[in-house]
């Protein structure tokens, strides 16, 4: 390849087409993953590969041929990539390219092939490519870039309105970082939102100001604006033409009453796209570094609703079997009631020096924790003030040795 010259960048549509990828480490192993995605037919030729791309094989995803390669082994490609170890054995691969006229990627030296493999990113059907000249750290940085702009909407990839509708949205536990990439990004096309009060607080700040913010905060034991209600105005608002978010906190099927708004809008004959989010009953606790499960401790984790009393007629859980049984059990919306299910538990069984851990506003700038027992639950968290939203985890995993407030997940 001739450096003075520019690289061409250009998409190639490898469907039901053959490529060859001489070797099998771990930069074969990056390069096979994306053509399966682009529908090739990828032969791997190697004496031994990665587990990864072994496991490519035995799933059919790929062939693997497990020898050194040979002269004849890219008839009838269309596509080449040399990235082995060995540059004698990438020279040999580029050269019988050359012969056949196909476009070859070597890994080892980007010059020496007749092409090159550009840093790429993919979001909603774009795909972002970057050459830097041979400058890989750049063009990976600057497709990075790239694709978390789009990601947050500071780039408008968007030609036309969106189609009305809604999207429910679980926003994750309360840092604006854990939403997912799908939910950030229909939320940045969002021209309503109809927002929880454990939603991202800080995603809601950077949209545009001709966005319609309705808050629907229900605060425990306190103001709330009606499920019907809520249900009305995602409907309402989708049916004048606009599209809805509906941004609800964790996940919106986990205790959020998602799919009660996913029933309303159906029977509205309104289109709805679900988004999951990330629960605060398992991250909450992570960021607090307690794992729910863990290997020769707990194989059972149950996340139970606090809602209602265990003595409450409404309420559905089986609490004699959480008492016998020896796994994590996680409450949430439980604060109020605390030492009345630490009652129960030990009353059905479970000793009252399980350990537990309540964490209260998880993944947020505020985030705390509190430990006690179930003998002591119901005083520490009265003493300590706990209030909503907390986690509790309860079970041998609550006394395990873990770092301080965020340790296990700090950046």
């Amino acid at each position: 390849m001739n450096r003075a010259h520019e690289q061409y960048l250009v998409g190639l549509d490898l469907a039901g087409r053959r490529v060859v990828v001489v070797g099998g480490g771990q930069v074969a192993q990056r390069r096979v993953a994306k053509l399966i995605a682009s529908g090739a037919v990828v032969e791997v030729v190697s004496p031994e590969v990665t587990p990864a791309v072994e496991g490519m094989a035995a799933a059919r995803e790929i062939a693997w041929t497990p020898r050194r390669f040979d002269d004849g082994d890219l008839e009838g490609a269309w596509y080449a990539i040399a990235a082995t170890d060995d540059p004698a054995v990438n020279q040999q691969v580029t050269s019988e390219a050359d012969r056949h006229r196909i476009f070859c990627v070597r890994a080892d030296d980007g010059q020496a092939g007749t092409a090159v493999t550009p840093a790429t990113g993919e979001f909603d059907g774009l795909t972002v490519g970057v050459l830097a000249r041979g400058a890989h750290r750049r063009s990976a940085a600057v497709r990075t870039a790239l694709v978390e702009a789009l990601q947050a909407g500071v780039v408008d990839d968007s030609a036309e309105d969106p189609l009305p509708g809604v999207a429910l949205v679980g926003g994750g536990p309360g840092d604006p970082e854990l939403i997912t990439v799908r939910g950030r990004r229909l939320l940045s096309r969002a021209q309503v939102v109809v927002a929880d009060r454990l939603g991202p607080r800080d995603l809601i700040d950077e949209l545009s100001p001709d966005v319609e913010v309705i808050d629907a905060s229900k605060i425990p034991y306190g103001r709330a604006m009606a499920q019907q209600r809520i249900n009305e105005l995602l409907v309402e608002h989708a049916k004048a033409g606009r599209f809805v978010v509906r941004l609800k906190g964790g996940d919106p099927f986990v205790y959020g009453r998602g799919f009660e708004e996913v029933q309303a809008c159906a029977e509205a004959g309104v289109p709805v796209t679900v988004v999951p989010g990330i629960t605060s009953a398992f991250a909450a606790p992570a960021l607090a570094g307690v794992p729910v499960s863990h290997r020769g401790v707990a194989h059972e984790i149950v996340v139970v609703s606090g809602h209602v009393a265990p003595d409450d007629p409404r309420s559905l859980t089986d609490w004699e079997a959480l008492g016998r049984m020896t796994g994590t059990v996680v409450l949430m919306m439980a604060v109020e009631r605390i030492g009345v299910f630490a009652d129960v538990l030990v009353a059905n069984g479970r000793p009252a020096d399980t350990p537990v851990v309540i964490v209260q506003d998880g993944t947020t700038r505020i985030q705390r924790t509190v430990r006690a027992t179930l003998a002591t639950a119901g005083r520490v968290a009265k003493d300590e003030e706990v209030s909503p939203p907390a986690i509790v985890v309860i079970g041998p995993v609550a006394g395990l040795d873990a770092p301080g407030p965020g340790g296990a997940g700090a950046a």
